[in-house]
């Protein structure tokens, strides 16, 4: 993996662990010749990303809606700051520039990105890995709902294991970089549907 899209929380959460987490993926990514590419914005646990991977020479490519720019939370330190026209675009630059997702604690903006990555991996629309990194137990209760998903038949037992979800870092970027994408829906027959 040359570079990862990391989606994670713009707010600075009042426990301290979240942003030094930020920070230290961002350093760890630096470390490991992994390019950063995010949202852009030099506020919370993105911020942190952004400096940690800044502060270890890495690359760091900010995609951030022209809304967003204008409100002067940009963050002009990135390697690479690309200003585009809304959220969409912004997902599908991370899309285009990633070879792989990686999210971290955030709120209702990481999960729209995070599902959407699901659902275009589960339909074919990309084969990159996306991991869910589940620091201080964070993701217990939504991975237990995309279990939950996948008993009730809701997911398919080939998609249910799209999502790579580990604790530890080094643990997560090593499925990531073995992973093994499965059939897309759009690669399936009408009777495996």
């Amino acid at each position: 993996m040359k570079r990862v899209a990391v989606y994670c929380g713009s707010a600075t959460p009042a426990d301290e662990r979240y942003v030094a987490l930020a920070y230290e993926v961002g350093q760890t990514l630096a470390q490991r010749n992994i390019g950063v590419v995010y949202g852009g914005g030099k506020r919370g646990l993105m911020g942190a990303i952004a400096q940690g991977a800044l502060d270890a020479n890495g690359e760091v490519i900010g995609v951030i809606p022209e809304a967003l720019a204008v409100a002067e939370i940009a963050n002009p330190s990135c390697t690479d700051l690309r200003i585009v026209t809304g959220m969409h675009a912004r997902k599908q630059a991370f899309t285009d520039l990633s070879d792989g997702f990686l999210t971290l604690p955030g709120g209702v903006g990481t999960m729209d990105e995070l599902w959407e990555a699901v659902s275009w991996a589960q339909l074919g629309y990309h084969a990159k890995p996306i991991g869910l990194l589940n620091a201080f137990g964070f993701y217990d209760h939504l991975l237990a709902f995309v279990d939950q998903m996948a008993v009730t038949g809701f997911v398919r037992p080939l998609h249910s294991g799209i999502i790579l979800a580990e604790p530890v870092l080094d643990l997560l970027l090593n499925r990531m970089i073995s992973y093994t994408p499965h059939v897309p829906i759009f690669a399936m027959k009408p009777e495996e549907l």
